[in-house]
């Protein structure tokens, strides 16, 4: 195939403009806040789920508790009326020796109650602060990830728009170069890492990196400048300028 080594030298602003738009791609699948935005979603599953956990103590405690002051309240009303009946004195002497008895009783029960009502309001006191303290950390970890995310979106704005530009270029630069040469450029190029033509300079291809060697060398000196030639190492195309070694 041949080329005038005006296109040739052209070649390489498409290369460039297709590299820039493959590393924009791999920018924008490889973006930090992505990785971050998954950690964050991580993070907020399992806070969440703490924060259910501590919740249902906290709902627990607050039943506990209240079976508690339902059975104090009705201690108390029994005792009020147990000493009403005391205070009274109407009845037989036996029977107001075992009100006495009762009322002796339902005190201690009493007493018992409200030392278990106290015990459970600061464990109550303890899942509060606890659920508080999850829902804090839930909270914070999600205005991080809105805040992630807002990120992530003017940076992709950024990338979307830096390819418009890019592609905005491509478009009349490839349409300007030969067909057959563009078309063997992308044949190359898709198998062969994203690169399919490469500058030749001093005696290196740009493409795979190795020096060619001295028999290599002479057959390039001997193609004319409007031929295609191709590194005999990573195939690509190899552009030949006066830096090229030869």
């Amino acid at each position: 195939m041949k080329a005038e080594p005006e296109a040739q030298r052209r070649l390489l602003d498409l290369q460039a403009l297709d590299t820039a738009l493959a590393q924009l791609a791999h920018r924008r699948k490889n973006l930090p806040e992505l990785a971050e935005l998954a950690a964050l979603a991580r993070e907020i599953s399992a806070l969440s789920d703490e924060r259910v956990r501590a919740q249902v103590d906290v709902d627990d405690l607050d039943r506990d508790i209240t079976r508690i002051e339902r059975d104090v309240d009705t201690v108390r009303m029994r005792l009020a009326k147990d000493q009403q009946r005391i205070d009274a004195g109407t009845g037989p002497a036996r029977e107001l020796t075992a009100l006495q008895h009762e009322v002796v009783s339902l005190k201690r029960r009493q007493s018992d109650l409200e030392d278990s009502e106290l015990e459970l309001m600061e464990k109550r006191e303890a899942a509060q602060a606890t659920f508080e303290e999850i829902t804090a950390r839930r909270d914070a970890t999600l205005a991080k990830r809105e805040a992630t995310e807002l990120k992530r979106d003017q940076t992709l704005a950024e990338i979307a728009k830096e390819e418009e530009f890019k592609a905005a270029g491509r478009g009349p630069l490839a349409a300007d170069l030969p067909a057959d040469l563009v078309a063997l450029y992308t044949r190359i190029r898709d198998s062969s890492g994203g690169i399919g033509a490469a500058l030749l300079q001093g005696g290196r291809c740009g493409g795979c990196r190795l020096d060619v060697s001295g028999s290599e060398k002479a057959r390039l000196r001997a193609a004319a400048p409007d031929e295609i030639v191709r590194c005999e190492e990573c195939s690509r195309i190899m552009i030949r300028t006066s830096e090229s070694g030869l």
